[in-house]
């Protein structure tokens, strides 16, 4: 979606939409599920926990930073991320108000 279109909507959807899109890949979804199992900082062990190339994890590491799920600090010559805690549970508020919308069986086509 263009960038001038997005202001059409609410922040809420505009929130929605940004997490739904860092979501939307499964090696972000494995990411994301790392770092909240250990929670704690890791440094550079996602290529062996993950199987994908430092390139590749690099990327997505980026995606999930760009929406602030994950915050990282450099250490010498290695970055270390770990989970947001704010805005996890903001994008948790969000996801579970927009899923607990009252939607009933036998209403539709």
């Amino acid at each position: 979606m263009g960038a001038s279109k997005t202001d059409l909507f609410t922040k809420q959807q505009n929130d929605l939409a940004n997490i739904a899109k860092a979501l939307a890949h499964p090696a972000r979804i494995a990411i994301l599920q790392h770092l909240a199992r250990i929670n704690t900082c890791i440094c550079g062990d996602l290529v062996d926990e993950l199987g994908l190339a430092q390139p590749t994890i690099s990327q997505h590491l980026k995606e999930l930073k760009a929406v602030g799920l994950i915050q990282g600090t450099v250490e010498g010559t290695s970055v270390c991320y770990c989970i947001a805690p704010k805005t996890w549970k903001h994008y948790r508020e969000l996801l579970n108000k927009f899923f607990d919308s009252n939607v009933t069986e036998g209403n539709c086509c």
